[in-house]
């Protein structure tokens, strides 16, 4: 049997001419999904970048605002979680109680509306700031682990909700209130954060505390990024 050659390997060309098509479009996905890849990894670098710079901003300017004051209201601003804490539990509220003492009052009279004009600078940065409180993990004599934590959950709620209505109807942040609506929860964390001292064991006056914390919408632009990918 004569077997053509010139036949052969003209049925070779065209398998490798019908194959140079594919290929040519393999090779444009591939450079397409890397374009995709490396613009999604530089835009998560911009939102982290300008997140620790907003992150950074913000700190500096409650620091400006508030250093004056932080020993005389026994509080102190935690520079990693944006955090305004009140650390002396004698001048929140009394044992077992959720409304405000009367010194800590005048203390949110002058620390709230300086701090509203604060975050207003930067709220087009901020999702959501939580007033939270915090319990030491006792309750009484006669309470077991899990009923003081319970005990403890209701009392911190109900004296974070007390700081958000009073702060809300201060006249000089009238203003504001729309935005408070918005963007300030109140919540209560019983004892689920204690204070530990060097030792590894609850610092129970430390562990009563409230606190002013600022979350920023760094995670949210994350996670529009993440859906365009």
């Amino acid at each position: 049997m004569n077997i053509d050659l010139s036949q052969l390997n003209k049925k070779g060309a065209d398998d490798d001419s019908q194959w140079l098509p594919v290929s040519d479009l393999m090779s444009g996905l591939m450079i397409l999904f890397l374009f995709i890849a490396v613009s999604f990894v530089l835009n998560t670098k911009k939102v982290a970048e300008n997140y620790q710079d907003n992150q950074n901003k913000i700190y500096e300017a409650l620091k400006a605002e508030f250093d004056p004051n932080l020993d005389e209201w026994k509080a102190k601003i935690d520079k990693d979680t944006l955090t305004f804490i009140f650390t002396d539990p004698e001048v929140l509220f009394k044992t077992g109680e959720s409304s405000l003492q009367q010194r800590f009052k005048g203390t949110l009279n002058e620390f709230f509306p300086r701090y509203m004009k604060v975050i207003d600078e930067y709220k087009v940065s901020i999702s959501e700031v939580r007033v939270e409180g915090h319990t030491s993990s006792e309750w009484n004599l006669n309470s077991d682990e899990d009923s003081a934590y319970f005990e403890n959950m209701r009392l911190s709620q109900d004296r974070t909700r007390e700081v958000l209505y009073y702060i809300y109807n201060l006249s000089d942040v009238k203003k504001y209130r729309k935005w408070i609506k918005s963007n300030i929860s109140a919540v209560g964390l019983s004892s689920s954060k204690v204070i530990q001292d060097s030792d590894g064991k609850e610092d129970k006056q430390s562990s009563k505390r409230v606190t002013f914390r600022i979350i920023t919408n760094a995670e949210e632009q994350l996670q529009k990024l993440s859906e365009m990918k």
